[in-house]
């Protein structure tokens, strides 16, 4: 019975591993894309979004490659009130669990590949008027 019962556990442990990482990473995107819309400088914006992906542990189940293995990258529309934020990484699936991993992403050197797109408006399409006109309001 025990080893039905861990298998089982390691069956659900591997979706939850990538579920979480999956969910760092996309409010990490989040909020990248937000401090892109406002401050524009990508130097900042890529530090801020590695720093906050330090959320992820550095279990291979989680994530493998450490800081130097997130690609992280920013786009700007050409009006600058849309902002795109990638983050992609890797993680290494439990031995059991590789088949089912393959079908969650697409698998490489370095791993299981994880990737997550974020797109922002800084302000909505259905806000009027300008900054200006907004302060002379208030």
């Amino acid at each position: 019975m025990l080893p039905v019962l861990m298998a089982l556990f390691a069956l659900l442990m591997q979706p939850v591993c990538v579920f979480y990482t999956r969910m760092l990473m996309r409010h990490a995107a989040s909020e990248t894309a937000r401090v892109l819309a406002t401050s524009g400088d990508e130097g900042v914006c890529r530090s801020f979004a590695l720093r906050r992906l330090r959320a992820v542990p550095e279990a291979s189940v989680f994530h493998v490659g450490g800081s130097d293995d997130w690609e992280v990258n920013l786009s700007r529309s050409g009006d600058a009130q849309t902002c795109e934020v990638t983050i992609a990484g890797h993680l290494r699936p439990m031995p059991l669990l590789g088949v089912v991993a393959d079908a969650m992403g697409t698998r490489d050197a370095q791993g299981l590949r994880v990737e997550v797109r974020v797109c922002e408006r800084l302000r909505p399409q259905w806000l009027g008027g300008e900054y200006e006109s907004w302060m002379q309001a208030w």
